[in-house]
């Protein structure tokens, strides 16, 4: 009986795997910054132009400027014309996916 043991550890780290690696790409080199492109008070990840990257909590844009907060509570400043790319993290397609692996375990005979 250990296949079926071996059968859930794997599905599990696919599982939690899935959940860390889904984010949405807002910024890249092919999709510009606009001005409304970062929503406020929300959770972004960001890679600048010397491979840098830094999760904040973006407080204010400006033209020059995206100022944001940092997990350790610590005030950034990143100059837009240095961002790379942007993601946001996203966790409810995640749970979906997730949910929809399950079900296709479970419910379809092997």
């Amino acid at each position: 009986m250990k296949y079926p043991k071996i059968i859930f550890k794997l599905f599990t780290l696919s599982l939690f795997a899935l959940m860390i690696s889904c984010q949405t790409r807002v910024v890249s080199p092919s999709k510009p910054m606009y001005d409304n492109t970062l929503e406020l008070y929300k959770k972004y990840s960001i890679q600048t132009k010397d491979a840098k990257t830094q999760k904040i909590e973006v407080l204010k844009v400006d033209a020059t400027k995206i100022y944001g907060k940092n997990k350790a509570g610590e005030m950034v400043e990143i100059e837009r014309s240095e961002v790379r790319e942007i993601k946001k993290p996203d966790i409810l397609s995640s749970v979906i996916i997730g949910a929809a692996a399950l079900a296709a375990v479970i419910f379809i005979p092997i």
